[in-house]
Parts: structure tokens; sequence; C-alpha cells
């Protein structure tokens, strides 16, 4: 695979004028209210046991009872999101409820860390040495704590982010994916989990926390996961921000480090239109789409290796849902920060591809997994890592974002 183009390469495509805005607002919004939610409502909650299946197949079948403890945690965040940005419906409070009391009374261990997977009535299966479980249940309790006005569960919030983040910044404390004495190493999961975390308890329960670690989440991003030599976000970098080259640190995940873009742009909005947080994160959007955008085929492709090399994993070149929805968010951040062209033809190009390819007419929600041509996979609409969270976020996001847009005088086509 050629090396990435320049960004002057994109060919030009209609900008976010009203007419486009108007249409991708109705777009989202009711693909969102209309089609992915009732979809995940209909077929995910388990009235016998509480919280929610995930392995659906194309119908909405469930095809594998095993419960995902993250899944449990991003349902429950969107569903209590949902109950205080958009309607305080009841199906929506009770359903996060029942994913709140299932991670309550199942997902964690007896040393307090959480389980990655357990059995449909709650015994644990498997335990990773990741702490997305613990995020994500920090981002559920929150949110859920903000629409319920429960102060309980927004103290059990803080105490489990400040104990995650003692786990994720202590030397030791968890087991490491390499030998750090043979070789050190940084995630760029670590910083993006955390920076997104703590802007949740930010925006749910205005904790003291917060801001602090949003600043060093992104410190950490912007000194030790930005290659200027080869115009990068790196996955896994050096102690020092060097690139390790072998196939784990020469891997690039496009789609992983975009998001991580949107994230820093949400800030940069969230802080008034903070120009440092700008630069940044559209520079890692300008390079991460270079690496990611298939010029071939369209859509954004899952790894790249930063040396133009053959990259180890042999799902690299198909296209998932999640890389989709997150390319489209990060360029409707970036166009609405900056106003500049290329954003909005971007947007333009991974919008109309992900929607001629993704989403199921016939029975709602999208497939999760194509071929690099487009092609479906697999026809499974959810799994232990598909489920309510990467979609339904980005219809929220973009629906509000755009919503905001219109409003701004002198949006020209």
């Amino acid at each position: 695979m050629d090396k990435p183009r320049a960004s002057d390469s994109t060919p030009t495509l209609p900008t976010l004028g009203p007419e486009r805005i108007s249409r991708l607002i109705a777009v989202y919004r009711d693909g969102l209210l209309d089609d992915t939610l009732p979809f995940w409502l209909r077929h995910a909650p388990d009235a016998e046991h509480g919280g929610y299946f995930s392995a659906l197949d194309r119908q909405g079948n469930v095809i594998d009872t095993d419960k995902a403890i993250w899944i449990q945690g991003r349902f429950a965040w969107l569903l209590s999101t949902l109950y205080v940005q958009v309607q305080a419906r009841d199906e929506w409070l009770r359903t996060a409820r029942s994913g709140i009391e299932f991670l309550l009374r199942h997902g964690f261990d007896s040393d307090g860390r959480m389980f990655f997977q357990v059995t449909r009535d709650g015994r644990p299966l498997r335990k990773r040495r990741y702490v997305y479980s613990e995020m994500f249940a920090v981002m559920a309790l929150a949110a859920y704590a903000q629409a319920a006005d429960d102060r309980s569960l927004a103290q059990r919030a803080e105490e489990l982010f400040r104990s995650t983040t003692r786990l994720l910044t202590t030397a030791g404390a968890l087991a490491p994916k390499v030998d750090p004495q043979s070789r050190p190493s940084r995630s760029f999961g670590v910083p993006m989990i955390l920076l997104n975390t703590a802007q949740v308890l930010r925006d749910t329960l205005n904790s003291d926390q917060a801001v602090p670690w949003i600043d060093w989440s992104i410190e950490q991003i912007r000194r030790y996961h930005l290659n200027d030599q080869h115009r990068a976000v790196l996955e896994t970098a050096g102690p020092d921000g060097e690139l390790i080259d072998h196939y784990d640190g020469r891997m690039l995940n496009p789609g992983h480090a975009i998001e991580g873009a949107w994230f820093i742009l949400r800030e940069a909005r969230h802080r008034g239109g903070d120009a440092r947080l700008i630069e940044l994160g559209t520079r890692m959007l300008d390079w991460m789409w270079a690496w990611g955008w298939d010029e071939q085929f369209g859509g954004i492709l899952y790894f790249r290796d930063v040396r133009g090399l053959p990259v180890q994993e042999y799902w690299h070149d198909m296209k998932f849902w999640w890389p989709q929805n997150e390319a489209i968010l990060a360029t409707l951040f970036a166009f609405c920060l900056t106003g500049q062209p290329r954003f909005a033809q971007w947007h333009a190009q991974i919008h109309d591809w992900a929607y001629r390819h993704f989403p199921d007419a016939e029975y709602g929600e999208w497939y999760g997994y194509l071929h690099r041509d487009g092609r479906i996979s697999s026809t499974a609409k959810g799994t232990m890592w598909k489920g309510p969270f990467h979609l339904p976020r980005m219809q929220l996001i973009g629906w509000r974002l755009l919503e905001d847009l219109a409003k701004k005088p002198r949006v020209s086509d």
C-alpha cells in the first residue's frame, strides 16, 4: 500500500452549506431516535437477569448470551445521556438503571478491578489487564447519577475514577503487555481513555478531578505520541516518544487516533475555541486522515505500518464501523472550529461512503465489518466489541454540532 498522499489531493466535494446541514441533521437525529436506539432497546435488554446482550445477528436475535461489562457501561451511559440531553423518557432511564445494577452486582472482582466478560447471570468469565471496563463504568455511573440525581452513584463514579487512574499511572500496578525491562513503551490508549472519561465527569458531575486529568492526558498525547518525522500518531511509543521499530511500534490505528483528535477538538470547543488545542487536534486529523483514508475504495482502513511495511494483523485493510463513525465526528468538529473547506470535503467523503455501505435498510442499525471494497464480511449487528456506542454517539453529537452550525451566520455552500 502506498505512502499517504498529500491532503491537497482530495477531490472537490460539496461543502457544509445550509441545505446539506439540514439534511444531515435529519439523517443523524432520525437515525438515532428512529433506527439505532429502537433496535437496541428491542433486542439488548435482558428482562430476566438485567443488563444487556450485545451479540446479535442481523435481525437482532441473540446469538450468544455472555455479556461484555464495558457494553453494560456504554449503553447505560448512552441512555442516561439521552435522558438528560434529548428527552426525559422513563424507558431510557429505566433501561439505564438495569445496566447500572448489573454492573454493580456482577462487574467487580474481589480486588476492586472489573471483569471484561461474564455469563448471562453474571458469573465471571474473563478479566483483562486493560481498564476499559472501569472507565466505561465511570462514565455510566456519572451520567446516570446526573440523570437520576443520585449522589451515592456520583460518589461511586468519583471513587472508581480515582482508583483506576492510580492503576494506570502507578508503575507495575497493571500487568504490562510487553516486559518493560526488555522494551519499555507507552500506549496511546491510556491518555485517550482518561481524557474521554474525565470529560464525561466534568460535563456530568462538574468533578474537581476532571480538568487536571484532561490537561494531563492532552499533554501526554502531545509530548509522546505525535511523531513529526512520519507525520503520524503512534499507537505505541517508546518512553520518550521514540519510534519502536517492531510490529507493535510501527502499527498505526488511524481510527483510534482520529477519535482522540476529536476528543481534543471537543475540548477546544468547550474552552471557547482554544487555538492551541485546535492546532493539535487538526494536526492529528490531517496526519491520520492521510494514513487512514483508502484512496482506492474509500473508507478508513483499520491498520497501517508507519514505514509502509506489511502489517501483522490480517484484518488491517478491513473497514470496521467505528473508525468511520469517529472520522465523521472528527471532520465535523474540525470544520465547525476552523471553517476550512477541506474538513467539510472530508466529512462529505466519509459520511457518504459510510452511509452507502454500513446501514441495513431492511432490519435497521449498521453492519459492523466490511471487506476493503465495502462488501459485507459479517452480518452481525453486535458482538463483544460492537454495541450501542460508537454509532449512536456519533449520531447524537453530529446532530447537535450541526444544529449549532446551522445557527451561525454566513454559512455558505
